[in-house]
Formats: C-alpha cells, sequence, structure tokens
C-alpha cells in the first residue's frame, strides 16, 4: 500500500506544487506595479456591473453563490463520494474529492501569498477574510461541477447524458459571472479560479482515471459490435441449437454480421478457436458456456484489444456474475452489448503439474478444490451449483492444511487452513461476496484464508458469509476468515492437496502460484453494471484489510 501511495503522490504533488507557485507569481505580478493599473480597469468592470442590477438577477446570482460556497461543497461532494465508493469505485470517489480538496489546498496557499482587496462596487454578500485572487468560490465550483461532468459522460447513458453534463459543465461559469455581478471579484481574480479548477481536474484525472483511457488507446480504436467479423465458441453440452439461434437473433438486433460458430472440446475448451478467430481478425468474440469456456477465451483473447462478450450457460458462471450480467444467454449478450468494452484484469497461475494458465474469476486449494472434484458433471447439469452441497458436508471434516503464503516480496506468512482462495473477483454465488474487496480492475488479486476453530466453527463461518461479516485480517486470526491483497501470491501446502482454477479441478499438489496481469483483457458489460477501469496495479501487498 505505501508504494501505491507514494506513486499517487508523485503523480499530484509535484504539479500541484508548481501550479501553487505560478498562480502566487500572477497574483503578486497583478497587485505590483507595473499591472497593478489593470485593478482601475477591472473595477470599471463591477462598477458597470453594480450600476445595472435588477432583483432577478440579485437572487439567481445569490443562489450560485450557495452552490459554490462551502457548505454547499462540502455536502455535495461527500455525498457524491459515498455514492461513488458504494456504485462505481475509489478511483472516481478519489478522482472527484481529490480535485475538490487539492482546489481548496492551492487556493489556501495562493491567497496566503497574495493579498488582493476586494472590488469597490458595492459588495452583496459577506467578503470572507482572504484575498480577493483567485476565486475560491469559481475554483470550488470548477472542480466539484466539472468532476461531476467528467463522471456523467463516463457512467450515464441515455437522453439525461447529455442535459446533466451540460449542466454540471455550465455551472462554473455561471457562479464566475455571479461572483464578478455580486462586486466580489475582479475579472481576473475568476479567471484564475477557472484556471485553477481546470488544473486541478487534469491532474486529478492523470492520477486516478488517466491509464484507462491509454490502455484503451494502446490497444488500436475500438470497432463497433457491427465490425468485420464476430465468431460464437460455444460449449455443445452447454449450449444448444435454440440458444445459438437466439444468440444470432441478439447480435443482428445489434447490427452484427452473421456470426461464425465454433465449438469447443475435450481437447480445446475454446483458447485454440479464439485464438484462430484472433488471427483471422475477428472484432468480437462471443463466450457462450461456463467458467472454463469464458476463461480459454479469455487466455486466448489477453492483450490482444479484440473485445469478448460472454454468455453464460454453466453452473457457475463466477465472471459473469461478478460483471453484472444476467442468468439467461440471450438477455445476458443483450445487455453486455448495450454497454460498452471495459479492461479487466485477469490472472495466471502455474504450480507444481500446472503449466501456466490464465484465471479470469478464482482459484482455489483445499476444500473448495475437493468439493469441485467430487461434484459429478451429471449432478450440477441436473441441480445446477445446489450440487456442490452434499460434496462440500463430506470435506467438512478433511484435516487442515499447513500453509505457508508469500505475498509479493514480504516475508512468508505461515497458517493452518482449509482452503485457501485467490479471486480476481469477489461475489460467489448469491452474491455472497466471499472477498469484499476484490475489484476485475484494480491490478492487484486478492486472497482469503479459510480457517474455522474446530467443526463448530463452520455455523459461525456460515452465518458471516450469509450475512456479509466476512471481513478478517492477520491482527485477527480467531475469525473464520483472514485477507490479504498482493499482485504475486504463492501458496505452498505440507502435502499435496485439491487444486481448482475457475471451476475446473487440476491434479492435487503442493504450490499454486498466481500473478496478476493489470488491465488484459476487453470485455463487454452492461450499461448498469459497476463500470469498470483498468486497474494502475500500483498497490503492494498488505496483511489484512
Amino acid at each position: 500500500m505505501t508504494t501505491g501511495v507514494n506513486h499517487l503522490l508523485r503523480r499530484i504533488a509535484p504539479p500541484l506544487l508548481l501550479q501553487t507557485l505560478l498562480m502566487v507569481l500572477v497574483g503578486l505580478t497583478i497587485t505590483h506595479p507595473p499591472l497593478h493599473l489593470w485593478r482601475p480597469g477591472e473595477n470599471a468592470v463591477t462598477d458597470r456591473l453594480a450600476a445595472n442590477r435588477v432583483p432577478v438577477l440579485d437572487t439567481v446570482t445569490s443562489w450560485l453563490s450557495v452552490l459554490a460556497g462551502t457548505g454547499a461543497v462540502v455536502t455535495v461532494a461527500a455525498v457524491a463520494v459515498l455514492a461513488l465508493l458504494l456504485r462505481a469505485g475509489w478511483r472516481e470517489a478519489a478522482f472527484l474529492g481529490g480535485a475538490v480538496a487539492a482546489q481548496s489546498a492551492v487556493f489556501l496557499l495562493v491567497t496566503m501569498g497574495v493579498d488582493r482587496p476586494r472590488p469597490t462596487a458595492p459588495q452583496l454578500d459577506a467578503a470572507p477574510p482572504t484575498s480577493s485572487f483567485p476565486s475560491g468560490h469559481v475554483g470550488a465550483a470548477v472542480a466539484l461541477y466539472g468532476a461531476l461532468a467528467v463522471l456523467a459522460a463516463l457512467r450515464l447513458r441515455g437522453p439525461l447524458r447529455l442535459p446533466l453534463c451540460a449542466l454540471a459543465a455550465v455551472l462554473p461559469v455561471l457562479v464566475a459571472a455571479g461572483r464578478l455581478y455580486r462586486g466580489m471579484h475582479h475579472p481576473s481574480d475568476v479567471l484564475a479560479g477557472l484556471v485553477n479548477g481546470v488544473v486541478v481536474l487534469l491532474v486529478m484525472w492523470r492520477a486516478f482515471l488517466g491509464d484507462r483511457g491509454r490502455s484503451t488507446a494502446a490497444a488500436g480504436p475500438r470497432r463497433p459490435p457491427g465490425g468485420r467479423s464476430v465468431v460464437v465458441v460455444f460449449n455443445p453440452l452447454l449450449v444448444d441449437v435454440d440458444t445459438l439461434d437466439r444468440i444470432g437473433r441478439v447480435l443482428a438486433e445489434h447490427g452484427c454480421p452473421a456470426p461464425v460458430h465454433a465449438a469447443t472440446s475435450a481437447e480445446d475448451p475454446g483458447r485454440g478457436a479464439a485464438a484462430r478467430a484472433v488471427e483471422a481478425g475477428a472484432d468480437l468474440v462471443v463466450a457462450c458456456g461456463g467458467d472454463g469456456t469464458v476463461t480459454a477465451c479469455a487466455h486466448a483473447l489477453a492483450g490482444t484489444g479484440v473485445a469478448l462478450a460472454i454468455v453464460p450457460c454453466g453452473t457457475g458462471n463466477l465472471l459473469a456474475r461478478n460483471l453484472g450480467l444476467p442468468s439467461d444467454p440471450a438477455r445476458a449478450l443483450a445487455e453486455a452489448l448495450g454497454g460498452e468494452p471495459r479492461w479487466i484484469d485477469l490472472a495466471l497461475a502455474d504450480g507444481d503439474g500446472i503449466s501456466p494458465t490464465t484465471v479470469s474469476a478464482m482459484a482455489g486449494i483445499g476444500l473448495d478444490a475437493a468439493t469441485m472434484a467430487d461434484t459429478h458433471r451429471s449432478a450440477k447439469d441436473r441441480y445446477g451449483w445446489p450440487a456442490y452441497l452434499p460434496p462440500l458436508v463430506r470435506h467438512l471434516r478433511d484435516r487442515r492444511m499447513r500453509l505457508t503464503v508469500t505475498l509479493d516480496e514480504a516475508p512468508p506468512v505461515h497458517r493452518r487452513a482449509a482452503m485457501a482462495v485467490v479471486g480476481n473477483v469477489g461475489a460467489l454465488q448469491g452474491g455472497i461476496r466471499l472477498l469484499p474487496d476484490a475489484r476485475p480492475d484494480d491490478g492487484v488479486l486478492d486472497l482469503v484464508l479459510v480457517h474455522p476453530r474446530g467443526l463448530t466453527g463452520w455455523p459461525e463461518a456460515a452465518a458471516r458469509l450469509l450475512t456479509g461479516r466476512v471481513r478478517g485480517g492477520s491482527a485477527d486470526q480467531e475469525a473464520p476468515f483472514e485477507h490479504f491483497r498482493a499482485r504475486r501470491i504463492l501458496i505452498t501446502a505440507d502435502r499435496d492437496q485439491p487444486r481448482e482454477l475457475d471451476g475446473e479441478s487440476l491434479p492435487a499438489g503442493r504450490t499454486l502460484r498466481l500473478d496478476v496481469r493489470p488491465a488484459a483483457l476487453l470485455v463487454h458489460v452492461p450499461p448498469a453494471a459497476e463500470r469498470h477501469r483498468v486497474g494502475s496495479g500500483t498497490v503492494r501487498a498488505e496483511g489484512g484489510n
């Protein structure tokens, strides 16, 4: 975490310090000879506006000043940051909150170095004790409402997007005009306030959201869904002709040409078919099947810039569920193509007896892998995910593993656990979040060690899962769950253990190693789902939460 914070500080502090120094120099130049002669001309502007005041404009500009005042800005920013944390992600919240806070800091520092009196025109508001240069109201309006305009342009879809973006973008200009009208600032003051807010927005964009744009550009221009060709990679054991027909109709409705169909097999679960699609110049690969089909396609598409659309047809469908896709295949494809492709992370897994394999959702060693290995395919096809419950109960008495966990370059951690799960995403079936902080675009992997105390500890673990109280850390080793985060995770067991990658059982072994691949895959997500961004991968390993 320290490395990630230092990285952000290096991207934010130097430009803001330079901005502050330049604004102080400009302010001193304006208020001292020879350019102090501008002041009479600027007073003439505010005096003329004061001489032509009308009650309607008095009221309108009063409300504009309230909207850009400290109380309103702090309240709106706090509510917006909280909403973004709950619905979007920490980067968007940090972009908005950081812009408001940084603008305020630069404003206060500049006013300490520049002491400019207010205009000579009668003032309609109580003048704060700070310098007239720059305008704090205008800078705050640009930082807050400008940031909201940027986020609305990124996240909103539909007829309200354009008017809301325009309103948020125009509001700072109206605030600037209102401050002149009310005799609170000189023209150069409001201009400096506009510059202050805009520069801060640019700095915060580069720090928190800029990687997203660069990663998209690095993969080449985005082609529309109706590009040159579409390949549908499907698992014939899970996808019937009727489902393929429905998928074809959805593609046609979105302007796509007739797709090429490629069936998976035991020898090729989808990787080869997806790789051939890339070689043939496909613009879109549609993966129809379970997590194995999706992961195989993701392995072939990683780093190519060719977009993936997921059609969940299996029993787990973990990645699809975490991306907000519905369970119905045709509806899932329709909603995915209705959104935009987003970059998400992948992980590369290996270990003793495991060749390097891509993981898109979760990997595990111990109880979860043993449960999956003992669940028959016929039971999964007939009952769905509840088929895992009987094997799970049978394996609850299995002897705990002694594990050595290495996170990045940190010293190894030694534990006894029933299972260890590494996730690129956090939710299981039914929306249960085993890894509450996991996001598919944050540039790190999340690890949970499950170690309830004895057989009687399992009811507590189940209750915590169902109620969402699964957070735990290295300081609370008595809790049934213990969480870690890192880019590289190596798990070593004291004896051979069952292992699984994205629900696919692997030969038993002692080691499981995963390395994150930030922003490796371009995947379509529905517009109503959480907006995914490219993870910068700046967060280092940390024990617990």
